[in-house]
């Protein structure tokens, strides 16, 4: 049989490692199948400018229709896979039809985790994560119209913003003691809480939701206290969950996503993995990973196109995030997890531009920077390198930043 690689989950993983793939000298056939009707598209805009009518659909693509045509690669989208078949090297689609592949990836992704309220099949209630999702919002946004969204994290405040700019009025319910609690040190939260506050958006934490009520069409959130918060759109977001069934129902090794080597490779050599479905081994935090970011899928996706073609090289890169919300741009480098320590560059109390630095054990861990571009290039560049800084001159802005690190 000729070479045939074949790519399940028309995500970005799936446009950079079908690109890399012709790259690294591919010869063979390539085919990406994915379950939603559309090309692999830009899903950070879906919260932000796509959500407002700033982008349209035909903006959000990662890569023309001319491109796969070009680069002769298949797309087989609106297909949905529901076996894979290691020892023949077949796939099975929801149809029935069976494809034959040399080589397999899996670049599958996540979706929404989904908490069963009372009321959330009412007309208006949605869960923020793929096209259909935001485009089926539109209808139920607009000035003066009110917005409840479920859940204080990055994508829960990043759609707080953008319905705060087309005027409407929100509210974010949190249930934890800060919003983004899982993910920033508390000065980071108090910063998003005051900046989301004085944009006009009621933020309430430690708050419990009992039902989301409404006839036919949602009317209001009741929370635990038994006070209810008129609404005209619901959206739900409290985190993903990856997708990982196709793979643990093949025999692939999994523990918080399909576990791979620092190949890309999973425990079949012949199968790859990459982006927010595959948990890796990361050299520079000494522990594995599963990351979810456009960051990770494509450096990853690149990593995973190598090993396919025969040239294996191992994997290891910073994980690096954004946020947009309002005017204030915040880079992440690094992961905070498990920090001991956090300095503070800048005022966090006022204005709208300043720098969280993480330590643990007198390591330097990551950064937070809003509106920060000069903090977070410098901090990326050391965390990659292993450098580490000294926390007094962090703090101390009269200090260069060139001269904090060592």
């Amino acid at each position: 049989m000729s070479e045939h690689c074949i790519i399940i989950g028309a995500s970005h993983a799936a446009a950079q490692l079908a690109g890399s793939l012709r790259q690294e000298g591919w010869e063979g056939r390539i085919s990406i199948v994915g379950d939603e009707p559309y090309l692999p598209y830009h899903r950070p805009p879906l919260s932000k400018a796509f959500f407002v009518g700033e982008k349209s659909e035909d903006e959000l693509l990662i890569r023309s229709a001319e491109f796969y045509d070009k680069n002769n690669i298949d797309l087989l989208l609106g297909s949905a896979v529901t076996h894979i078949d290691r020892d023949a090297k077949k796939i099975t689609l929801k149809d029935g039809a069976e494809i034959s592949y040399t080589k397999l990836a899996l670049t599958t992704g996540a979706r929404v985790r989904k908490i069963p309220f009372t009321g959330s099949e009412l007309a208006g209630v949605f869960y923020m994560r793929d096209l259909n999702d935001v485009k089926q919002t539109h209808k139920f946004t607009g000035p003066g119209k009110s917005a409840v969204i479920i859940g204080g994290g990055y994508i829960g405040l990043e759609t707080a913003a953008s319905l705060r700019k087309i005027g409407m009025n929100v509210t974010v319910i949190e249930a934890m003691e800060r919003v983004l609690q899982r993910v920033t040190a508390p000065e980071v939260s108090a910063f998003y809480s005051r900046i989301h506050r004085e944009e006009g958006v009621d933020i309430r934490t430690q708050a419990g939701v009992e039902a989301i009520v409404g006839d036919q069409h949602v009317e209001g959130v009741r929370l635990a206290d038994g006070s209810t918060i008129p609404a005209d759109l619901v959206i739900i977001g409290v985190g993903v969950i990856p997708n990982i069934e196709l793979a643990e129902a093949a025999g692939l090794n999994i523990d918080n996503g399909i576990v791979v080597d620092e190949f890309a490779t999973t425990n079949d050599p012949d199968i790859v993995a990459a982006g927010d479905c595959s948990n890796h081994y990361n050299p520079i935090y000494k522990r594995k990973l599963r990351l979810e970011s456009v960051q990770n899928a494509t450096d990853q996706a690149k990593i995973a196109a190598k090993s396919l073609c025969g040239k294996p090289q191992a994997y290891s890169a910073l994980p690096w995030f954004w946020s947009d919300q309002y005017d204030l741009k915040l880079q992440i480098a690094g992961l905070s997890q498990g920090f001991d320590q956090v300095i503070i560059r800048g005022n966090s109390e006022e204005g709208r531009s300043f720098a969280a630095f993480y330590f643990s054990e007198g390591r330097f861990i990551a950064v937070d920077a809003i509106n920060r571009p000069k903090e977070f290039m410098m901090s990326k560049r050391a965390l990659s390198s292993g450098q580490t800084a000294d926390p007094l001159k962090l703090a101390d802005e009269s200090i260069e930043m060139k001269d904090v690190f060592n």
